[in-house]
This record gives structure tokens, sequence and C-alpha cells, in this order.
């Protein structure tokens, strides 16, 4: 009787019987572009969570997507914005278990790369805001590009990350946070100078506060402390900042210390006496035409003018001394010149 073949050994064989080749047989080439398995898993995500949590803008990037995917990818990008300041290291998980699943869209690439640099991964969080940049052309994320080239020692690179930005046409919070870093990187080189004046931007005053001002006047205040001034009054306006903040506005007007609102009788004081009207002495003219009577037009200088035309007699124009005489030029009105602007006409 013919014995049976026996089976291939375990990782030495495979399906068709050949031997499998070990670690150190591979090609090189082939051990250069092999991808590290990990056995890692998702991070479990609570049911209350829903791809509703994320924001509309968020949804529709996610539409490229089958539906099944489209919807964990949400469920997990929400977790990141629910996590991110609490718990940094949870949140980074789920990015990549969102970027895993969505890797062909910014906002995965945007958001992965957030939360590395919340933990402290600034080469990943380069890579990935770069990434997001080049598919989105977006400079949101300028100031944390700028912040991870200053991580990685590189200050030189993080000056060259702002070439050729329109930083006026930044939104606001964007504008602050990218003059802050900017302002990290001088430092880094030590020009303390060049690092004053980056962050002395419209922003930069009491008048009006907004969510980055306490840690733009702390940062001014640090840079004037590099030059040996005094900051103390910035560090002042910055912790009132936080507490007009705090308090949704409610202490807004603390800042304003160089704004006098004038009290009732202030307002009255510098009021002028109303004046008392009085009307003219001359005659009242009365507008209404006596019956039967034919109204006139009687001119200043009493000269009898009728502007009705004699019958048959042809009516022609004649225009006050200086107004346009004659036929204009096919395309011109007389002697029209144009204002110049915000003065008058020359």
């Amino acid at each position: 009787m013919e014995q049976r073949r026996s089976r291939p050994e375990p990782k030495r064989e495979g399906p068709s019987g050949r031997s499998e080749r070990n670690e150190s047989e591979r090609p090189e080439w082939q051990k250069r572009v092999a991808r590290e398995r990990t056995d890692e898993k998702s991070p479990l995500i609570p049911s209350e969570i829903t791809p509703d949590d994320v924001d509309m803008g968020v949804r529709v990037q996610l539409k490229t997507l089958t539906a099944e995917n489209a919807e964990m990818t949400a469920r997990h990008l929400a977790m990141v914005s629910l996590l991110i300041n609490d718990d940094p290291e949870l949140a980074h998980k789920h990015a990549i278990a969102a970027a895993r699943r969505a890797g062909r869209l910014a906002i995965a690439h945007e958001t992965l790369g957030i939360t590395a640099y919340a933990i402290g991964d600034f080469t990943l969080a380069l890579r990935e805001l770069l990434t997001h940049r080049r598919l989105s052309g977006s400079n949101d994320q300028l100031p944390l590009i700028v912040d991870a080239e200053r991580g990685m020692g590189r200050p030189e690179r993080a000056l060259e990350a702002v070439a050729g930005v329109d930083r006026n046409s930044l939104p606001v919070g964007i504008r602050i946070n990218l003059a802050i870093a900017l302002s990290g990187a001088r430092l880094d080189l030590g020009n303390a100078k060049l690092a004053q004046q980056e962050l002395e931007i419209a922003e930069l005053s009491p008048k009006r506060v907004f969510e980055q001002s306490p840690l733009l006047f702390r940062s001014y205040a640090e840079v004037l402390r590099e030059q040996g001034k005094n900051g103390d009054e910035w560090e002042q306006l910055a912790a009132k900042a936080d507490k007009a903040l705090a308090s949704h506005g409610e202490e807004l007007f603390e800042l304003f210390e160089e704004i006098e609102i004038p009290t009732t009788e202030d307002f009255e004081r510098t009021m002028a006496p109303k004046k008392e009207f009085k009307p003219r002495t001359t005659e009242r003219k009365d507008f209404k035409p006596r019956d039967g009577e034919k109204r006139e037009f009687k001119p200043r200088s009493g000269e009898k003018r009728e502007f009705k035309p004699k019958d048959g007699e042809k009516r022609e124009f004649k225009p006050r001394d200086g107004g346009f005489k004659g036929k204009p030029a096919s395309g011109r009105s007389g002697d029209f010149k144009p204002r110049r602007p915000g003065g008058r006409a020359r």
C-alpha cells in the first residue's frame, strides 16, 4: 500500500510544497520595501459616538469612501476631537486607525499630524502635515509645521517654511499662532530683536481680545525679558485676557485701560446749547394760486419769464455760463472731469 505523503512542516514549506525562504535568504530589495506587520487593533469606540459628531465638511470628504468605511472613519475622527486635550496618546491611536481607513484623504493626514505633534513625534507630524498641505493647498496648519521644524532642531528650515506665504490673508487665529512660532524660531537662533518684531502684529493690542491673545501677550513679555526689558505689563494683560475669555467677555472692558466712557453729566456739559427756531419776519408766501389766476414764475431779478413757448415758436435751450456748449464728441459728455479718488473734481 502506497504511503501517504507527509504534510509539509510549518514555516519550512509553503502551500505548494516548496520550501520557504528564511528572512536572511530574502533579497535585499524585498527587505527594504517590506511593510512592518503589526497586531495592534483599532481602539474601541463607544456606541454613543456617531458620524454626526464630526463637522459637515469632514463628512463631505468621507463620501469618497464606502458607507461602512466612512462611518467608522468619522467615528474615529470624532474620538480624536474628544480626546486630543485630555488623552493625546489615545487620540493618536484613533488618528492612526482613521488614517488606515482613509489614507487618501487630506483630513486623515491632517488629524494624524496634529495628534503626532501633541505627543511630541515631530518627524511624523511634519510628514503628515506637509502631506495635508500638498493635498489640500491649505496653510491652516502652517504654525504646527513651523513648530515641528523647531522641535527637530531646524529653526532655519522653520523660517523657510513660510517663504512666499501672504500672512495677511491668513485667518486671525492662524496668523497669531504663526507669529508666535516664528518668534520662537528667532529665539532659537539667538536673535531676540527679530523675535520681538515677529510678534508686533496688529493683534498685539489690548483693544481687542482673541482666543490666542493670552499666549501672544506672554510670548511678547518673554522676548522683552530676553533683551533685559520689563515685560510685567504684558504678563498682567495676559492674565486679564484669560479672565475675560473665561467669563465670556464680561470682564473684557478691563483690558481697555486707555478708553474712558463719558458719563451723562459729561455729555450734557459738552453739548452745545440748542438753537431756538425763529421764523423769518418777511411776509408769508402763499404758493397756492388764487382762483382763476394763472400762476407765473417770477425770477429774483423781477423780470417776468414764461416757460411756455409761443405758438409756432421753437423752444431753444440756452445753457448757463460754463456749462455744456455745442454737441459733445462721440463718447464724451461735454466738459465732465472725473473726480479724484476721495477728493473733488479737478
